[in-house]
């Protein structure tokens, strides 16, 4: 095991190489570190911001950064990379959530991460997916609104949908040698699996000159509808 801080740049390096050691190669990355510091944005201290973000951002771009780095020397030494990284966004970053600013910037940030270096590391054979999971955790179960939504069924025979272990199989799909996805983000919670489709531009205004500050205010409301 391996227990060193993931947003530490040596760190980061120990983990990965740690992998290799023990298991001669690597194959898949699973980034999913992460911790909860919610405020709403009046109430949010700085202290509050870095460590949400330095976790959950820098936390996913370390041990990936060193990964990417083995694949490419492997790559460039005629080896067959087949490899993939797994990355952990949330719908608090992806639609957004009251009182998680910090959270869901560093979430959405993650998953703008996944979707750029899958276009840089594909070329050495590294697929780049990321999830937003929906599951019962110590971090749901203190989100605002959600503890009472996540609990358990009382009936076993009820299917429980927030169960975490629902989101392995996803994630192992995703680390199926073959599997075809990359640049990809899924939500997942219980039964359902979904592919999110990237920011997309909607309404359009359009002219073939500059606009003026007063025809924008006019005809902005159009773009709202």
């Amino acid at each position: 095991a391996n227990h060193d801080d993931i947003t530490d740049w040596e760190g980061g390096q120990r983990l990965i190489n740690t992998a290799i050691e023990t298991f001669g190669d690597l194959h898949v990355l699973v980034n999913n570190a992460g911790i909860l510091r919610d405020r709403v944005l009046v109430n949010l201290s700085e202290d509050d911001w870095d460590a949400v973000i330095k976790v959950h951002l820098k936390g996913h771009f370390v041990p990936t950064r060193h990964a990417a780095t083995y694949w490419r020397e492997q790559a460039k030494q005629g080896k067959q990379v087949k490899a993939c990284i797994i990355n952990t966004s949330s719908t608090s970053g992806l639609i957004g959530n009251v009182g998680q600013s910090n959270y869901g910037a560093a979430k959405s940030g993650i998953a703008s991460f996944s979707v750029i270096i899958a276009e840089e590391l594909g070329r050495y054979g590294v697929r780049v997916n990321a999830i937003a999971p929906a599951a019962r955790t110590r971090m749901t179960e203190s989100t605002p609104g959600l503890s009472d939504v996540v609990k358990a069924p009382t009936d076993e025979a009820t299917f429980d949908a927030w169960d975490p272990a629902n989101i392995s199989p996803l994630v192992a799909a995703l680390a199926v040698e073959d599997c075809p996805a990359t640049g990809e983000v899924f939500f997942v919670q219980g039964g359902t699996v979904r592919r999110f489709q990237n920011w997309t531009m909607k309404e359009t205004l359009e002219k073939n000159e500059r606009w003026t500050v007063a025809d924008l205010s006019a005809e902005l409301p159009k773009l709202l509808k």
